[in-house]
């Protein structure tokens, strides 16, 4: 059971990495850093599409990986 949920959890890590990846760059942020935030005036706009969808993606791979880990350390001290 140990070695499985180990495995799952290598698996998700590698998983929420390449979703990490695949979401789309914010290059606005550094040029805001730079010119004082003027821009961030639009920037509160709610996420559409892909982009929204790898977010959605990230959030739950992570809290599957977040419960992963709380029942390896479970399993671990019993």
């Amino acid at each position: 059971m140990y070695s499985t949920l180990v495995t799952a959890m290598i698996v998700v890590g590698v998983l929420i990495i390449i979703a990490v990846l695949m979401q789309p760059s914010k290059q606005q942020d550094a040029l805001s850093a730079l010119s004082g935030g003027g821009g961030d005036l639009f920037a509160t706009q709610k996420a559409r599409g892909f982009e929204a969808v790898m977010q959605r993606i990230t959030a739950i791979l992570g809290a599957v990986w977040f419960i992963l880990g709380l029942a390896l350390v479970y399993l671990s001290a019993h």
